[in-house]
């Protein structure tokens, strides 16, 4: 059994890549306000920034399964480490660009980003399991490394929204603190796990070609389904509180939202916030609910969420605890007066939170031999998270962002089916040994 206590170094390392794959892909949405005013572009292209990080995954998602086949975790973390930090840098070159190549050199780094959250995303569950002993030392070690992971969430869009206070045309330079923390934990991580030897967590061999398993599962209706699923969920998780705050912080939207960049940026990360709630309520609760109840009462309670968001007026006014600027220009927490549709799309985030876990558990069951390869395939599919908030944002620009809501209701009406029919298994006749 691995000692844990030989390896509290490359443990907190890995605890600290949990949160960075929040930290920087929760900074794709938020610099869509700056993509906008810097460039002067609509919603649909402040978003593909977004859009780039999340393509990496439909590029990446079956390659970096091969590869962590090939070279094993711990180079699949360093590869993964290395491409994080070229693609904050190249995020970072952006901000010197002239102004006719700037956006796409942005968008380059945004994408080369997304290949290194890919990555990290294979590795870093396995990493610390073992690191941890596995059983319930390492299961106990993932679960923190989740929760950091949702306070780094929480933490990127208020940092983005003070850093770009309220000027009046933000630009990439105004987010560089962002990419140099980003750029320093991706080097201090990428020494400290090459100098230290640690064991490399057990990755199942089959001669089976993979083009074979991959054809085997999809065999599956629950797990197609699932798939689709999986593509859908991360497209809401991303898109209700990423429109929410180009929406809070637009000066042009005639709806009366407009509550600031900085504050706009909090309630983002309140949405975060409440996820990471619904996280520790959804452990807590894991052995006693199954994952279809828990999915299928999530996705409802969402849907109302959101039908109150859209038929609610803005101007209906209430409090929150956000971060506020005083006169003087010092931070504080105070209540301000924000939309109530700001409100019930947070409350979104208490839904989100355990849908990852509900979807995967229902869409691999039975899959037996196929079940490592339909965690790529599941991969793969994250990039939900690039085409359903760019839909979002092309709708926002053509019908107003409270309309543009319905493409996450219709999300979440399609997550019930799931939970309800969809995720029953009716192929247990497939061999899966």
């Amino acid at each position: 059994m691995t000692n844990k206590k030989n390896y509290g170094l490359p443990i907190a390392m890995m605890i600290l890549l949990f949160g960075m794959i929040a930290f920087v892909t929760n900074l794709a949405a938020p610099m869509g306000n700056v993509l906008k005013e810097q460039f002067a572009v609509s919603n649909f292209m402040g978003m593909l920034g977004n859009a780039m990080n999340f393509i990496a995954y439909a590029v990446m998602g079956i390659p970096g399964g091969l590869l962590l086949q090939r070279v094993g975790y711990k180079k699949t973390a360093l590869i993964a480490i290395a491409v994080g930090f070229v693609g904050v840098a190249v995020q970072y070159l952006s901000g010197y660009a002239s102004e006719t190549s700037a956006f796409a050199v942005y968008l380059l780094g945004a994408f080369i980003a997304g290949i290194s959250m890919c990555l990290l995303n294979m590795v870093v569950n396995p990493m610390l399991n073992t690191l941890g002993g596995s059983g319930n030392k390492g299961n106990q070690l993932i679960q923190l490394g989740g929760s950091f992971n949702s306070i780094m969430a929480t933490f990127t869009p208020t940092f983005v929204g003070i850093l770009i206070g309220e000027t009046a045309r933000a630009q990439i330079t105004d987010v560089f603190p962002v990419m140099y923390i980003a750029m320093a934990v991706f080097a201090m991580a990428f020494f400290v796990l090459l100098a230290v030897a640690i064991p490399e967590p057990h990755a199942e061999k089959t001669e089976e070609p993979v083009g074979s398993l991959i054809k085997g599962a999809l065999q599956f209706r629950h797990f197609v389904l699932g798939a689709l699923a999986i593509f859908v969920y991360v497209g809401v998780e991303i898109g209700t509180a990423g429109t929410l705050n180009l929406w809070l912080s637009d000066a042009n939207d005639p709806s009366g939202a407009l509550v600031g960049k900085t504050i706009a940026g909090f309630v983002a990360g309140t949405y975060w916030a409440l996820m990471l709630v619904g996280r520790l309520v959804g452990a807590a609760i894991g052995s006693k609910v199954s994952s279809k109840m828990m999915l299928g009462v999530t996705s409802f309670v969402g849907m109302i969420f959101i039908l109150a968001a859209i038929f609610l007026s803005p101007e209906i006014k209430v409090n929150l605890p956000v971060l506020e600027r005083a006169a003087s220009g010092a931070l504080g927490f105070g209540l301000n007066e924000v939309p109530i549709n700001a409100m019930f799309i947070v409350l979104v985030g208490l839904c989100t939170s355990i849908m990852w876990g509900g979807i995967f558990n229902l869409a691999v069951e039975g899959l037996g031999k196929y079940l490592a390869v339909a965690s790529g395939i599941f991969m793969t599919l994250v990039c939900g998270g690039a085409f359903l908030p760019a839909l979002q944002a092309w709708m926002a620009d053509i019908t107003g962002y409270q309309a543009s809501y319905w493409v996450i209701f219709i999300s979440l009406g399609y997550l019930l089916y799931y939970a309800v029919i969809g995720s029953k298994n009716v192929n247990t006749d497939i061999p899966v040994e």
